[in-house]
């Protein structure tokens, strides 16, 4: 592993045990989890404090709501974000075609491909 600092992660989950295995994963792949949300709301207010998070992970439903209003907010921001969802990329609005997304359900070795596409070469020499 580099000596650099570990990437920092907004994670928005609603799910208690894929936030839980994320939260087991992406240390070994050099992100630290630093900010976690498990609603819409908690997300757009960590998406208003972006200062704490280098990267966002985001599920598209939050408890039956899409999560785009806070994608949008992190966008806007300039964070790169990467969207979790068992929906597959096609059902996303055109407007996040160009964005990363993980496949539910989802491995270590898919998250850390995942990972490099939202990071680029930082996450590769890890």
């Amino acid at each position: 592993m580099s000596d650099e600092s570990p990437v920092r992660a907004l994670v928005v989950e609603d799910e208690f045990l894929l936030l839980a295995l994320l939260e087991d994963l992406l240390p070994d792949l050099g992100v630290e989890v630093t900010v976690r949300a498990r609603s819409l709301e908690g997300a757009l207010a960590a998406a208003k404090s972006p200062a704490n998070f280098d990267v966002a992970l985001v599920d598209v439903n939050l408890g039956g709501e899409r999560s785009y209003e806070a994608v949008d907010e992190l966008l806007a921001a300039g964070i790169p974000t990467l969207f979790i969802t068992g929906y597959g990329s096609g059902s996303l609005p055109p407007r996040f075609a160009a964005l990363p997304v993980l496949g539910k359900p989802f491995g270590r070795d898919d998250l850390a491909r995942a990972l490099a596409m939202l990071c680029g070469q930082r996450m590769a020499t890890r």
